[in-house]
């Protein structure tokens, strides 16, 4: 009897994968009763950012203690999605009543769903809501709604991924004219501090990253540069 070796690797493939969702799911659900926690303790009415991974890492907090600037939470969650986001939203996001809120939610949708649904309607939608929710549950707060970050499809991380066929630059920009017509539409602040982020051809510079997503200190260290004037 012949082993289909081909068929062995696939299902040691799909259970690997199975494995590392299962942990991913885990440690997103402990972020965030970590989260749930820690509200209990922040002062209400100070300045929130949160979204998915690219702001979880972005050391804003320390950023603002070192010049003196006032408090500043970060909410964020790698991986989180808008469906994500909207079910958490109470410990990401309301608990804490911020007077400013930087908000940078969507581009985990940017990908193919697993139903064949569009992903552009979908995250317009799901965005909508979390605007809706922000406008009636936090009236007084000043919404800052951050251009989503470019990518860099061509560095070596990046080959082979297939979230990339969606999340490109192009698809991107079509994203951010949705969110700057939603902050129109709401009454909240567009803003894109993404200049200092590119090459010359539109990409997230290739020195900054290392999987054509996420980026370094460096880099965040431009972004805080030009958001420095919101806070």
């Amino acid at each position: 009897m012949s082993l289909d070796y081909e068929q062995i690797k696939q299902e040691v493939k799909e259970e690997l994968m199975q494995s590392l969702s299962a942990r991913f799911n885990h440690e997103k659900e402990r972020k965030l009763t970590n989260y749930r926690q820690q509200n209990a303790y922040v002062q209400k009415g100070r300045t929130l950012f949160t979204g998915s991974s690219l702001m979880e890492y972005f050391p804003i907090t320390e950023y603002c203690l070192n010049e003196g600037l006032p408090i500043v939470y970060n909410r964020g969650i790698g991986g989180y999605t808008t469906d994500e986001f909207l079910a958490a939203i109470e410990p990401m996001l309301l608990d804490l009543r911020p007077a400013k809120l930087f908000i940078n939610i969507g581009t985990n949708d940017l990908r193919p769903l697993p139903d064949g649904a569009d992903w552009f309607a979908h995250l317009a939608g799901n965005y909508r809501r979390i605007c809706e929710i922000i406008r009636d549950k936090l009236p007084d707060t000043l919404v800052y709604m951050m251009a989503y970050y470019p990518v860099n499809s061509s560095v070596p991380l990046a080959q082979g991924n297939s979230s990339m066929l969606v999340r490109t630059n192009e698809n991107i920009a079509r994203a951010n004219k949705m969110v700057e017509g939603l902050a129109d539409e709401f009454g909240f602040y567009y803003i894109d501090v993404n200049d200092g982020l590119k090459d010359e051809n539109g990409n997230l510079k290739a020195e900054h990253t290392r999987d054509g997503i996420h980026f370094d200190a460096a880099a965040y260290r431009t972004v805080f540069e030009s958001l420095k004037k919101y806070l």
